[in-house]
């Protein structure tokens, strides 16, 4: 698709019920994003996302959409500590967690790394720009390549992962200048987040384009406001437990009563 110039959607998914449902909307690629740990577990960042939490959840996510592209995201130190025990846990994304793919936040420090991930049969997208996972070093989220230099060391990282053998790119919240940019030096296809509309695909949390969450970034406009279809429901359901008609079903007695009783 990219070659042939068609964007691609992506979204994140979390659960084999609803990446079901994308599958049959005609989403291209399902990304098993660390924001479970925001979204599922309800911490306030994304370092909080266990490894063994995440490969279970892409596998849920595979066996829901066996036919899409799902794409497991590599949590906070499951990579940073050593090569070894870095490629141990991506080959876990493919065997336990049946991912077709591996994503981790990097810069051209960890070329070598996905090099060896390459070399071992294992797919990585390179995921440059704005790292979640470094909110504790940035002080908070924060936008990349908003300067000439900022941008040139992400265009650096992105060009950096390719030549290791990266087969996907992810940039996220960047200038699209610095995304047309990537394309421009790169040949492998790009998914932005928050990076303009130039990128060969683009990705949004699930939860955000639904209107499921309490904030969303400028980029995540929602399409539906599922939150307030959710409440509306909870409340008629709560309303009906309340007159006793949770339910207009019935399972009949085979025997009365009493014949039970004297059984």
């Amino acid at each position: 698709m990219a070659s042939a110039a068609e964007p691609f959607a992506c979204l994140t998914c979390y659960d084999a019920t609803t990446a079901r449902w994308l599958e049959r909307g005609g989403v291209h690629v399902l990304l098993v994003g660390d924001t479970a740990a925001e979204i599922v577990l309800g911490h306030d960042s994304t370092i909080h996302m266990p490894l063994d939490f995440a490969i279970q959840l892409t596998a849920g996510v595979k066996r829901g959409a066996p036919n899409t592209l799902v794409m497991g995201d590599m949590p906070f130190m499951s990579y940073q500590a050593g090569a070894d025990n870095a490629l141990q846990n991506a080959g876990r994304f493919l065997t336990d967690g049946l991912a077709d793919i591996v994503k981790l936040e990097a810069d051209s420090s960890f070329a070598p790394l996905v090099d060896r991930m390459t070399h071992a049969g294992i797919p990585v997208c390179g995921h440059v720009g704005a790292k979640p996972q470094h909110v504790r070093a940035t002080s908070g989220y924060a936008s990349a390549g908003r300067t000439p230099e900022s941008a040139r060391r992400v265009i650096d990282d992105a060009v950096s992962l390719e030549q290791a053998g990266a087969v996907m790119l992810l940039v996220e919240a960047v200038p699209p200048e610095v995304a047309e940019e990537i394309i421009k030096r790169t040949t492998v296809p790009l998914i932005g987040i928050g990076a303009g509309p130039a990128c060969h695909g683009q990705i949004l949390v699930l939860q955000d384009l639904l209107g499921m969450t309490h904030w969303q970034p400028g980029f995540a406009s929602p399409l539906a406001h599922l939150g307030n279809d959710i409440e509306a429901t909870t409340r008629k359901w709560v309303q009906r437990v309340a007159g006793r008609k949770a339910s207009d079903h019935r399972f009949e007695m085979k025997a009365t009563v009493s014949d039970a009783a004297r059984t």
